[in-house]
């Protein structure tokens, strides 16, 4: 089973000694293992001698099994002190279930406390708590830093939402991009567009004091394009397409060809009127200047700009822009608050 596999991985990392064990006459994971035991069926009556009697001969201290039949059976045998050894594991559906019971508490908190905007555009109804809990589990499937505070306010402000393209600056292994796919589906906003480089030289921060600059050779840029991909394919039906191209050069085919193609996700067409610009790319203060200078221009009238890390532990570029922006649009704009960490605007 794959999470025996994993919990394999995991005693590896910590130095801790495994033997696999398995009830099959062919076991495709035993090459896997440093050493492997043939048990009976759980089934067998001679499942729990010979059980006990391995346990001894190897010296075993605990099992773990991420099967549920074998763990009931074992969780038997231990009530009835048959087992000399600890399981590891609770029940398995427990474990696997975590993120999906993680995602109910947080919808339930989320729907409580997500903010009511004074918007421009007349709010649509909340989403429904199943909507809410599949936001939240689906994203948190995906790496990334998009906290539950940014959802929760981007689910607000697609509620204020006029009609017109999704666009994001930034997308990295898509955690975002599905959460905005997923609310311009779900509200019916329109197509989302991704632009990313996916380059190790556009993610140069120039941060201060070089902390983000030096974590930058830990990553893969093509697997991150590998993982937005495979992240964001099931959720895609024509309406969700990327440019891998800096944030300019990309602002400049947006505005000279609607139609976008990839291999990925075939071709999508674009309106080239902004509901939605995530602003999420390169976070130097020239970088995220010149993203607002090319995007914003596209801002449909009820659009929202999110500024994302406009409150950055590592630099004021994205603070600068907004500020900058919110001063010169003033007598534009509709809404701004910071949540999530994130700036968000919407114009009149």
């Amino acid at each position: 089973m794959p999470r025996s596999l994993a919990y394999l991985d995991h005693c590896r990392r910590h130095g801790l000694a495994a033997i696999g064990a398995s009830s099959l006459a062919y076991d495709t994971a035993q090459a896997q293992y440093p050493a492997w035991l043939q048990l009976p069926y759980v089934h067998a009556p001679q499942f729990a001698t010979e059980l006990r009697a391995q346990i001894q001969a190897h010296g075993v201290r605990g099992i773990f099994t991420p099967h549920p039949v074998v763990w009931s059976e074992l969780q038997r045998l231990a009530q009835q002190g048959a087992l000399p050894v600890p399981l590891l594991n609770p029940w398995p559906l427990a474990e696997e279930l975590a993120p999906f019971h993680a995602a109910q508490a947080e919808a339930a908190r989320c729907a409580h406390w997500a903010p009511e905007l004074a918007s421009s555009v007349a709010a649509r109804p909340p989403l429904a708590p199943g909507e809410l809990v599949a936001l939240l589990r689906h994203a948190h499937a995906i790496p990334g830093m998009c906290d539950n505070d940014k959802i929760a306010a981007l689910a607000s402000i697609a509620r204020h939402a006029v009609a017109g393209d999704v666009v994001e600056i930034g997308s990295a292994y898509g955690k975002s991009a599905f959460v905005l796919h997923r609310l311009a589906r779900l509200y019916g906003i329109g197509p989302t567009l991704c632009v990313d480089p996916w380059s190790g030289s556009a993610a140069v921060q120039h941060d201060a004091g070089g902390l983000v600059d030096a974590c930058l050779p830990h990553y893969d840029y093509e697997e991150m394009l590998r993982a937005f991909e495979a992240h964001l394919l099931p959720y895609a039906a024509g309406d969700l397409n990327y440019l891998r191209l800096p944030s300019v050069e990309a602002a400049a085919r947006y505005r000279q060809q609607r139609t976008v193609a990839s291999a990925a996700f075939g071709r999508t067409h674009y309106c080239g009127r902004i509901a939605l610009l995530h602003i999420d790319g390169n976070h130097s203060a020239p970088a995220v200047a010149a993203d607002v200078a090319a995007w914003t221009g596209y801002l449909a009238p009820g659009g929202w700009l999110i500024l994302d890390d406009y409150r950055w532990p590592f630099g004021d570029g994205p603070r600068l822009a907004g500020d900058a922006w919110l001063a010169a649009h003033a007598a534009r704009l509709a809404a701004a608050f910071v949540m999530g960490g994130a700036l968000f605007i919407q114009l009149q």
